[in-house]
């Protein structure tokens, strides 16, 4: 069978592009169509698997419209031990690869998801239309790259956020660098890395965004060591160096990164794109590609080359969405289920919680990965794109990831609320932006008559949740250094004092509503707009994202 790879030894350029990016020249009703098609496939699958069957509570659905009324949404709990203990005989399908990420601190250590080889073969021509997107110029033409050379900037293809960097390296058989990363710690990688890349030459790099901003800001800063012996021994990389010195010396700054490589891809993704995305491009000569991935899911949208809002990917997971006000009300009474909508029947410039189901022998069924996203248009006017176009909004569940400072749970910060020993009637936290940093936002109510100030109540927090990373190993960023430092992100922590009462009267105001029991107090993690103006606290903007292209010409 014909591989990426393949087409673009022959230079065959149409062929590879229409077998990796023809998704964008589809009608949203043909999008419809596979979508529906390939999870009536899946559910003949699930039906005949043991975690399907438990999953889809015995539910035995024959059309897309019986599968939604009657399966259940799930989280990974429902997929709890037989995931976590690698259970092959009670999934769908046989997998071929284990995908895991780090679990919830405190509940479970790790995070496992199968992926089939039918899966796999999908996303790797997906991973390859991402690739060709990305290195492209703004006419959409891409160049033929043979021997692609990649700075290995994630972990390897069985972690969560590796997974799709090793994709496009194996569709197009790319070269990473250093060649042996598998078996080096974090620091010594990208040291070893830079020593191969002045040497040999880099096309490509990809990962986290922050991780791009953190790897130029050490460049930038001479945190990169570099063997004087190698730089001798390698004449090539010597001249690569002082060529970048010039260059830097010429613009009267420190040496970047797009000082030593013009790079033709680069990746980027995470929850903080949009703050970093543009120092990535200062730093690195090229803006990145954006995309909308995860471990449970491999990858569920990609920005083209007018860079503005997300493409969904139509043949690797079914897609529904939650809209904000039903997630609100799941928020303020969990027992509820929420209604979800389809892509067909989304709205431009309104949020929603992302749920998917996985195709091709998949085991994640309605599954809520806990993001919200954007309908930034209905449509991609400028590139004639007839998908719904969306960005990544925020967390919609009870975990809050802030780079550098780790993936903190309702059970960590009510643990560093307890022991900071400042008495406290009640709290709620989310991810907030300010001032162009991402950081955890406490609100807390004081008991009282206890008097004290924003200042020391989030310096007696941050000192207890630095604490527990030694007990919980919250902070998945340790493996990259000192990269709190790198990204200016010092004590990413904020607390906002609310007025004496706060949770009281918002409790009195629920039960004047007619609320159950079970939903009187506001959420501890990730409140909405309205819990926090019942609470009284200032209104804010919650993971800002600049407006694109298309919302700032809806505006005009």
């Amino acid at each position: 069978m014909t591989s990426p790879v393949d087409l673009l030894r022959e230079g065959r350029k149409e062929e590879l592009w229409q077998m990796c990016c023809g998704f964008m020249y589809l009608s949203l009703e043909q999008f419809m169509v596979i979508q529906k098609r390939l999870l009536l496939e899946e559910i003949e699958l699930l039906k005949n698997s043991e975690l399907g069957r438990k999953v889809m509570r015995g539910a035995m659905p024959e059309t897309v419209e019986e599968f939604r009324e009657q399966v259940p949404l799930t989280t990974y709990y429902d997929y709890l031990p037989e995931l976590v203990e690698k259970r092959e005989d009670v999934l769908p399908v046989k997998p071929a690869m284990w995908v895991h990420t780090p679990g919830r601190a405190g509940e479970y250590t790790i995070k496992l998801v199968p992926f089939s080889e039918r899966f796999l073969y999908e996303l790797e021509r997906v991973a390859a239309g991402v690739g060709l997107i990305a290195s492209c110029n703004s006419q959409g033409d891409f160049p033929i790259i043979k021997h692609m050379k990649s700075l290995s900037l994630a972990g390897s293809q069985y972690y969560g956020s590796g997974l799709v960097g090793y994709m496009i390296q194996r569709a197009f058989e790319c070269e990473c660098l250093p060649s042996n990363a598998e078996r080096m710690a974090f620091q010594e990688r990208i040291g070893a890395g830079f020593e191969e890349a002045l040497s040999q030459g880099l096309d490509a790099v990809g990962g986290l965004t922050s991780i791009l901003v953190y790897l130029g800001e050490m460049l930038r800063q001479g945190a990169i060591w570099l063997d004087t012996r190698f730089l001798l021994s390698h004449p090539k990389a010597s001249a690569r160096l002082i060529k970048g010195l010039i260059k830097s010396k010429l613009a009267h700054r420190p040496m970047l990164p797009k000082d030593l490589w013009s790079v033709r891809v680069v990746l980027g993704g995470g929850t903080d794109n949009a703050i970093f995305r543009k120092r990535a491009e200062e730093l690195w000569g090229r803006r990145p590609l954006e995309l909308y991935a995860g471990v449970d899911a491999g990858i569920y949208a990609t920005q083209t080359w007018d860079y503005e809002g997300m493409t969904f990917i139509p043949n690797l997971n079914f897609f529904e969405f939650i809209p904000e006000r039903e997630w609100f009300k799941w928020q303020l009474d969990h027992s509820y289920q929420p209604k979800t909508i389809l892509l067909d029947e989304v709205k431009a410039s309104e949020n929603y919680e992302i749920v998917i189901t996985n195709f091709h022998g998949g085991v994640m069924t309605r599954y809520r990965p806990g993001d919200m996203v954007r309908i930034t248009s209905l449509r991609n006017e400028k590139l004639n794109i007839d998908i719904p176009q969306m960005v990544f909004h925020s967390r919609a569940d009870d975990l809050i990831d802030i780079p550098g400072f780790g993936r903190l749970t309702e059970r960590i910060i009510r643990e560093a609320i307890e022991n900071m020993g400042i008495p406290c009637a009640g709290w709620t936290a989310r991810k907030e932006i300010i001032d162009d940093r991402a950081v955890l936002h406490i609100y807390v109510e004081l008991e009282d008559h206890y008097v004290a100030s924003e200042q020391n109540v989030t310096a007696a927090i941050y000192d207890q949740l630095r604490k527990l990373n030694s007990k919980y190993h919250y902070n998945v960023y340790t493996i990259f250094g000192d990269i709190q430092s790198a990204l200016s992100l010092t004590r990413p922590v904020e607390v906002t004092l609310l007025p004496q009462g706060a949770f009281s009267s918002y409790i009195s105001q629920r039960r004047s509503e007619g609320a159950t029991l079970e939903s009187l107090k506001p959420p501890h993690i990730n409140p909405s707009d309205e819990v926090l103006s019942l609470l009284g606290a200032p209104r804010v903007v919650v993971e800002a994202v600049p407006a694109t292209e298309a919302e700032r010409a809806a505006a005009r």
